[in-house]
């Protein structure tokens, strides 16, 4: 196929390209650099199967010649406030990715009777009152809270996906993602994991807030794409869940990183600063990705963490 991927220099659309390409695919990279980088695809400059357009989605887009899928993975999506690229400093921008850009690629994807893939997030769930999140639960979520601008966004996209779908006949599905980490994410996303990996590389004591009770459930990136091109090519149109089930708390993600990188500084506490920016649990129920796609993750945390440690100690000057 001839695919188009938005978002594709940042952290998953990057590994996305690789995948697509690996694949057989003819792939098309769009982004404006915001929050991905070019680094991320600079491996991929002299691949015949690969071109790339510098746009922002959220203006009129044009792209040349059939495209016969479309996977919309444009938008900021780091948490953290401290960071320029992190949508709490991006309010305007995400929501339009998430609004303007997703109404653009679907445009095409009418246009051109494309497939089109929404990545979409657990994040619509928002603090939730259900454990784990089926694709079923309408979420929590506070629409003028400080993460509505992320939230909502992604909320409206799978609105407006459903509603081509239902009324155009488009050929959509959309991906609920959960917590991913591996390779060519941003060290200064604010995550969890991003946090801790660059103390423990560091040899720093790592920073748990609260007691560590908060969980989280990390997929390596492999195991996501993985789910996430199982996905385009099937013929489901509803969301799925796509993330790793095993739950953790925090504490205990914290003591194994150090355990992984040998790192003997230990653990320090610092008051709990939670906040609506950060919900206290998050497992995805995969039931419907197990059933549908025959998906489910293989790589385990230890093995996901010493693939990524390589790209951690390269951009901290390690290497």
């Amino acid at each position: 196929m001839r695919i188009l991927v938005t978002g594709a220099a940042g952290f998953l659309g990057s590994h996305l390209c690789d995948r697509l390409l690996t694949d057989g695919h003819e792939v098309i990279g769009m982004d404006n650099f915001i929050t991905g980088s070019p680094d991320n695809i600079a491996h991929l400059a002299d691949n015949e199967s690969f071109s790339f357009y510098k746009r922002d989605v959220s203006n009129y887009i044009f792209v040349p010649g059939k495209v016969d899928a479309i996977l919309h993975f444009a938008s900021p999506a780091s948490p953290n406030p401290q960071s320029k690229a992190g949508y709490f400093n991006l309010p305007i921008q995400t929501m339009k990715a998430g609004a303007l850009g997703t109404h653009n690629c679907l445009g095409i994807a009418r246009r051109e009777s494309s497939r089109f893939l929404l990545a979409s997030t657990s994040e619509i769930y928002g603090d939730p009152e259900i454990h784990p999140q089926s694709e079923s639960y309408p979420g929590n979520v506070d629409p003028i809270g400080e993460r509505a601008v992320y939230d909502e966004a992604k909320r409206f996209a799978e609105s407006l996906t459903m509603a081509y779908h239902r009324f155009h006949g488009v050929n959509t599905s959309i991906v609920r993602i959960f917590n991913t980490y591996g390779p060519r994410m941003d060290l200064e996303d604010g995550r969890a994991l991003p946090n801790l990996l660059k103390q423990a590389l560091l040899g720093q004591p790592l920073t748990v807030y609260g007691d560590g009770s908060q969980t989280r459930s990390f997929c390596f990136v492999d195991d996501l794409i993985d789910g996430i091109v199982r996905l385009l090519y099937s013929e489901e149109h509803f969301p799925v869940n796509i993330g790793n089930p095993i739950e953790m708390s925090i504490l205990q993600f914290a003591e194994a990183i150090n355990k992984i990188v040998g790192n003997k500084a230990g653990i320090v506490f610092e008051e709990n600063s939670r906040s609506v920016r950060d919900p206290q649990r998050r497992q995805p129920d995969i039931t419907r990705a197990r059933e549908i796609l025959g998906w489910e993750p293989k790589i385990d945390l230890e093995e996901g963490i010493r693939r990524t440690v390589p790209f951690f100690k390269q951009k901290l000057g390690l290497a």
